[in-house]
């Protein structure tokens, strides 16, 4: 289910942010992450990745999007718990950078996964054009009892989920998929690695299909829901248990760093 929409702000050079309104656009690309009371996690590395995805369009000078987000994070709210989104919209007057912000739905701490229908994306490695696809395959999940659906290449190789990225253990090598695969690169995946090798942890780039996840560890992780271990495959093998989980998700509640204060960003002349 969406959450719904507390404020949608767009950028105005000049201006800063204004109020706006959905109307007649196509979401080019979007970034979202979890705000709660104030702080936040790879927040450098979401502004990373929209930035990357925009410019990848060409739609748009970088340069505006380092004056759009110091005014992006200036609103977030500092109270509560919220899911913003920053999205890059194309309208029939041109693009424009805009925030919308949500109210977080709620998070849970399990996952059961839906063996999915392959990937039907068009742009795997860069959100925004094919969330509302993602949605209605998301929704199919749920008719069958599952909280995610696991995206697969043809041949059957694992990727991620409708709405997360996916980890898994082999032994005490933390795996994901091998990175020549179609796979959106994932903030909340960067920081479980980081963390890994922090950790001396071996980290491997594999190809596996879903028979091989048999019996195994595995987390589909984003940046709402954190870490979160498969408890059961709908469709599929068995589940492994979740020994290392609970311990990751404890790193995971402590990783996050407070926004800045308002004062800090200077309002536009």
């Amino acid at each position: 289910m969406t959450s719904p929409v507390a404020q949608l702000l767009r950028w105005h050079r000049g201006k800063g942010m204004v109020p706006g309104h959905d109307g007649d656009t196509t979401l080019v690309a979007a970034d979202s992450w979890l705000v709660q009371d104030g702080a936040v996690r790879g927040l450098g590395l979401h502004r990373s990745r929209f930035t990357s995805a925009c410019a990848g369009t060409g739609a748009i000078e970088l340069s505006e999007i380092d004056k759009f987000w110091p005014a992006v994070v200036d609103q977030l709210p500092r109270r509560g718990a919220w899911f913003p989104r920053v999205e890059l919209v194309r309208t029939p007057n041109g693009y424009q950078l805009r925030l919308r912000i949500r109210q977080a739905p709620a998070r849970t701490g399990e996952v059961k996964v839906w063996i999915g229908r392959g990937d039907p994306r068009q742009t795997p490695r860069r959100k925004g054009p094919d969330l509302a696809m993602l949605g209605e395959l998301h929704a199919e999940a749920m008719r069958f009892g599952a909280d995610e659906a696991l995206l697969t290449t043809p041949s059957g190789l694992v990727l991620e989920g409708s709405r997360c990225g996916l980890v898994w253990w082999e032994g005490n090598t933390l795996c994901v998929p091998d990175g020549h695969l179609r796979v959106l690169p994932s903030v909340t995946v960067t920081l479980i690695r980081r963390a890994a090798l922090g950790q001396g942890i071996a980290i491997a780039g594999r190809r596996r299909r879903l028979a091989e996840l048999a019996d195994r560890e595995v987390w589909m992780v984003n940046a709402l829901h954190g870490i979160r271990p498969v408890t059961g495959w709908i469709g599929g093998p068995r589940a492994g248990a979740a020994v290392r989980a609970p311990c990751w998700q404890r790193w995971w509640a402590g990783a996050a760093v407070a926004l800045p204060s308002h004062d800090v960003f200077a309002r536009p002349a």
